[in-house]
């Protein structure tokens, strides 16, 4: 249940986009919760949980990375969407805002690189661990969240 994210990753179409679809809702979730602190160390939480699900659901397997296991992907677009959230945070706003253009940015941006694999997230990819599952999208989601805080610097002039 856990690498599979409830199961939502046994869902035959497109598992890594709808793991990352179900990220949103979470991520702002515990953003209104607690904030980034919340998002920040949920993340890490379950970067922790999703290696250790990983590996316990690839062990004896020969795909170190099967397609259901979407854990990953939420972690990664956590992270995407750190800067949205510590934004916010640090101004102080409204726990219940989340922005969508910053929410849908951070959506594409990590989708983007997850699929695409630029280096290093490639490398990370090419790993045969459960590791290496979990930190192509934890590379993911920091080019993401890089590109995002960079969009929102220049929209917001600053």
């Amino acid at each position: 249940m856990i690498a599979t994210v409830f199961y939502v990753g046994r869902i035959p179409l497109a598992p890594g986009t709808l793991g990352s679809l179900v990220a949103l809702p979470l991520a702002w979730l515990l953003h209104y919760l607690g904030g980034f602190p919340a998002l920040g160390l949920a993340s890490l939480a379950i970067f922790l949980l999703g290696w250790w699900a990983t590996a316990s659901y690839t062990r004896g397997r020969d795909n170190h990375d099967p397609g259901e296991v979407v854990i990953d992907e939420v972690v990664g677009q956590w992270i995407a969407l750190w800067p949205l959230s510590l934004g916010l945070w640090l101004m102080g706003a409204d726990p219940a805002v989340f922005p969508y253009p910053g929410w849908i940015g951070g959506f594409l941006l990590f989708r983007l690189f997850d699929i695409w694999k630029p280096w290093p997230v490639s490398w990370a990819d090419r790993q045969p661990t459960a590791f290496g599952v979990m930190l192509d999208d934890v590379l993911a989601g920091l080019m993401a969240a890089i590109c995002l805080a960079a969009a929102a610097a220049v929209a917001h002039g600053s």
